[in-house]
């Protein structure tokens, strides 16, 4: 799937990636009353005005985009219906043929791990049957457990030829109290960098291992040291816009190849028509802001890339 990723981004010239993480207050007053005349207010139709959002979003981008990354837990709150609107979503960006990274961050060992990455990437056997059930093509994962957390998950990816990124260094403001402690005058998150490397090396796609890492926008030259760290994973690059990351921040985690990272905005794009430069699109033409955000976010990132050169 890396390859699949590598190639949609070349195509696309595009190393963006679109988060769809909804909050219900994101999503416009029509689309919201339209579900919860079908459905009541009710969590069945919380997620219909969920998954309608993202139906309008996806279809006003995917051509712009290589990939989405839905973030679980905002579905999650809306208990078993959010998880159906996940689920639509995945398959419905399948259709579109995106490649969808399912930002699940999940972080634990054994067999327990092992049904995370069944369940988010893999096939799970039903008497003599086997059936895929979310089916992203990536999933996020927390590494902070040790190797036990990871390989049950690469093992998985092994055999669907799919791929991970792990949390190396986070974006958030206190993500240093654990992430930047000093073991042998160097921090952890390089520990961290250097196995996710490792780990690599033992699933290749054809340039760029199947085994990535995660790397906050806020940290431009953290992203530098790592990129040296990890000359052959992707990084995966939260935290642009609405975190304050920009296309200057990120020309560092990018190889001269002009690959090796993806970028990813979320509430930057899906809520654009909230933000004043996006506001004469108005809450009716909501997805069409969501494109011009993405437009101007491809634009902002090749310029720094060009100007880098």
């Amino acid at each position: 799937m890396i390859n699949k990723l590598v190639e949609k981004i070349k195509k696309t010239h595009a190393p963006i990636v679109v988060g769809l993480d909804p909050m219900l207050d994101y999503v416009p007053a029509q689309v919201q009353q339209a579900a919860f005349a079908e459905y009541g207010e009710t969590l069945e139709g919380a997620a219909e005005a969920i998954w309608q959002f993202n139906k309008a979003i996806v279809d006003a981008t995917y051509d712009l985009i290589p990939a989405v990354k839905p973030q679980i837990a905002m579905y999650e709150q809306f208990g078993v219906p959010g998880l159906q609107a996940f689920q639509k979503t995945v398959d419905y960006c399948h259709e579109k043929d995106l490649v969808v990274i399912g930002d699940v961050k999940r972080g634990d060992i054994g067999s327990t791990s092992a049904a995370y990455a069944t369940g988010h990437l893999g096939h799970v056997t039903v008497g003599s049957k086997s059936f895929s059930t979310f089916n992203e093509d990536f999933a996020t994962v927390n590494p902070y457990l040790g190797s036990d957390g990871i390989k049950p998950f690469i093992e998985v990816c092994k055999q669907e030829k799919k791929g991970l990124f792990i949390l190396v260094k986070t974006s958030n403001p206190s993500s240093g109290e654990f992430q930047d402690r000093l073991i042998d005058g160097k921090p952890l998150y390089e520990y961290v960098g250097e196995k996710v490397a490792e780990w690599g090396e033992d699933h290749m796609g054809d340039s760029y291992s199947y085994i990535g890492a995660v790397v906050g926008a806020t940290y431009p030259e953290i992203g530098k040291v790592m990129r040296k760290v990890m000359p052959k994973s992707f990084i995966l690059v939260p935290g642009y816009g609405a975190q304050g990351g920009k296309g200057a921040d990120l020309v560092h985690y990018f190889n001269e190849d002009g690959l090796g990272a993806i970028v990813n905005s979320s509430r930057g794009i899906i809520a654009a028509y909230k933000q004043e430069k996006y506001a004469k699109y108005g809450a009716e033409h909501f997805a069409d802001a969501s494109r011009a955000a993405v437009e101007d976010m491809i634009a902002d990132i090749d310029g720094a890339l060009q100007a880098a050169k």
